[in-house]
């Protein structure tokens, strides 16, 4: 396994060069995380990463969680005096209300914190991430009293939260639930049901874990209109703020997974447990999507930042491993030395440039759509962020499952063999793509919820924004005469997919379903060709820097080798569902038989 290097030098890059932190500094109650202060907080928890979280890593895939005969879930070596380290020094409290005992600090920040966590280690970076969707659902929904009460733990880190959605026959349905909440006559509820997928359900990292809990009521509505969310704690908390006994949920199996062992993802039994109403009754649905949301962009991330430690291995790799001579070479080569590991390589480092400025740009507008003055400007930037989501979420887990798996063919063999440590990425990674809404779930909001907003003017006015461009690109010679050409062409495709999903959403849903993926994927490939594009143009002048000496050499990468892919892409967008249903079950199976002889 190799040694983990935090990628803060580009994270502190891309923030200022690219995506425009310094809007988010000068919003009100910003005006502690200045760039120089969240650099310096980027490069102290960087240390942190390294020398604490990361070790934890080869453990929690090798041991695992363990559940235990009297019901409880013990970590894997080092995750509990990690945690404890990790809420010690506050940093799960950066970016969370100072009213709370939080830093205070933006989304934007914080989620870079979430990316060096992750990259160091994805499972143990779920907890905190799970508990940070359970605080912001509270702070949007919960009562005066209920924030009080349960928020002042959780953001310290003392008390964790998880998110409790999925049963085992509803999957992505969630309005099939069927969990129940009976109200009883002091006002509390009790919850009956389960749940299964539940990360971090139970463990022994805190005392404490708040459960958000979808359930219906008995007179609730059919489907997702009669959901209500509730607070059950794993155990009950006493007048006085101490914790009280147990409450009743009980884990009753974790899960065999493919990856991401050291996370428990439990199956949690609820029995008449005390649970209590945050909101309304029937009001579930619009709380889960604050957690939902949230968790969206962050589960993006995590296919990035789990791409980032599989291009580290494989670059340690390819300059160790001596195998064959080059072209030119007097004596046996390292392997990074050859073309076509050469290209393997830099697709992942330019994909995961990409990539980071994305996750990054779509938190900046998070931060302006909840803090800036103007309720104009915090509308606009709303639309951006509902464009973006889906994207960061399906795009940046595609392209992980994709680099971690390049990662692999650059090991050759040995990247199939458990004990160099490069297979757990590409295990670790593959649920990405299927948790918070799988990507085909992502493609789907982008063209039946998002695409319409103001007939389309959403998506048109983003495509003219990155049109801007241009001017720049044009007067800066021919170093980027092909990353000019490459957008260009690129913004024309997607404009002219954009235009054939307008015309033909309102009479054929189901084409425009059938090509949402693909398109989905031109959007993630344009809007990564012009962040790098930006990315190049703002490196011009800066000498000595190598984080910006390497981006016109990316940029020219992508536009040239990888953005051609969406001309590709606009074929399969546009086709139609026609195809896709021409063949019934059967046929598909390959089980018709065949016409008797005469």
């Amino acid at each position: 396994m190799n040694d983990f290097r935090p990628p803060v030098a580009d994270l502190v890059y891309a923030l200022k060069h690219v995506v425009g932190y310094d809007q988010v500094e000068q919003l009100p109650g910003f005006e502690h995380a200045d760039f120089e202060t969240v650099s310096e907080i980027l490069d102290q928890y960087g240390d942190f990463s390294a020398e604490v979280i990361a070790p934890t890593l080869r453990a929690g895939d090798i041991e695992g969680a363990q559940l235990n005969a009297d019901g409880t879930v013990t970590t894997a070596t080092g995750f509990k005096d990690a945690y404890a380290a990790y809420v010690d020094a506050g940093w799960g409290s950066v970016p969370l209300p100072e009213e709370f005992g939080g830093g205070g600090f933006p989304r934007t920040v914080g989620l870079a914190i979430q990316e060096l966590t992750t990259t160091a280690n994805i499972a143990f970076a779920l907890g905190p991430l799970l508990t940070q969707g359970a605080i912001e659902a509270l702070l949007h929904y919960g009562s005066d009293e209920q924030k009080q009460a349960w928020l002042p733990k959780m953001v310290s880190g003392e008390w964790a939260g998880t998110m409790n959605l999925t049963e085992p026959h509803a999957g992505s349905d969630v309005g099939a639930l069927t969990t129940k909440a009976v109200k009883r006559a002091d006002g509390t509820y009790g919850i009956t049901g389960q749940k299964i997928f539940i990360s971090f359900g139970d463990h022994d990292l805190s005392d404490q874990i708040v459960h958000l809990v979808l359930a219906r009521t008995p007179d609730a509505p059919a489907g997702t209109k009669g959901i209500s969310c509730f607070i059950v704690p794993k155990r009950l908390v006493n007048e006085d703020g101490s914790l009280g006994e147990r409450n009743s949920v009980h884990t009753v199996g974790l899960e065999h997974k493919m990856g991401i062992h050291g996370s428990p993802t439990c199956v949690l039994s609820y029995e008449d447990a005390t649970g209590y109403l945050i909101g309304e009754e029937n009001f579930g649905m619009r709380i889960m999507f604050v957690m939902m949301n949230s968790a969206r962009l962050s589960v993006g991330m995590q296919g990035l930042a789990v791409a980032e430690r599989a291009y580290q291995q494989s670059l340690d790799y390819a300059k160790e491993r001596i195998q064959g001579r080059a072209i030119g070479a007097t004596q046996d080569s390292p392997i990074i030395d050859f073309p076509d590991v050469r290209r393997m390589l830099m697709t992942q480092k330019s994909y995961i440039a990409a990539l980071r400025r994305m996750m990054l740009l779509n938190a900046v507008y998070v931060d302006i759509s909840t803090n800036h003055p103007d309720a104009a400007t915090r509308a606009r930037a709303d639309e951006i962020v509902g464009l973006l989501t889906p994207i960061c979420k399906a795009f940046g887990t595609d392209l992980g499952n994709e680099l971690t798996s390049l990662a692999l063919q650059i090991h050759g063999g040995m990247g199939f063999i458990e004990e160099t440590g490069a297979a757990q990425h590409y295990r670790d990674v593959r649920i990405t793509a299927i948790y918070e809404g799988t990507n085909g779930i992502q493609a789907a909001d982008l063209v039946g919820r998002k695409l319409g907003i103001r007939n389309g003017a959403s998506f048109l006015e983003f495509i003219a924004t990155m049109r801007e461009l241009d001017g720049e690109l044009a007067a800066a010679g021919d170093d980027f005469a092909s990353i000019r050409a490459q957008l260009n062409t690129g913004l024309d495709v997607l404009e002219q997919t954009t235009g054939w999903m307008l015309r033909t959403g309102v009479s054929d849903p189901n084409s425009v379903l059938a090509g949402s993926s693909p398109y989905l994927r031109i959007w993630g490939l344009v809007v990564g060709g012009w962040l790098l594009a930006k990315s190049a143009l703002a490196a011009r002048g800066l000498n000595g820097d190598t984080v910006a000496a390497a981006q016109l050499p990316l940029a020219r990468f992508y536009a040239e080798q990888l953005l051609p892919a969406a001309s590709g892409l606009a074929g399969a967008a546009t086709a139609g569902s026609r195809d896709l249903f021409a063949l019934d079950a059967d046929t598909l199976a390959d089980v018709v038989r065949r016409p008797a002889r005469v």
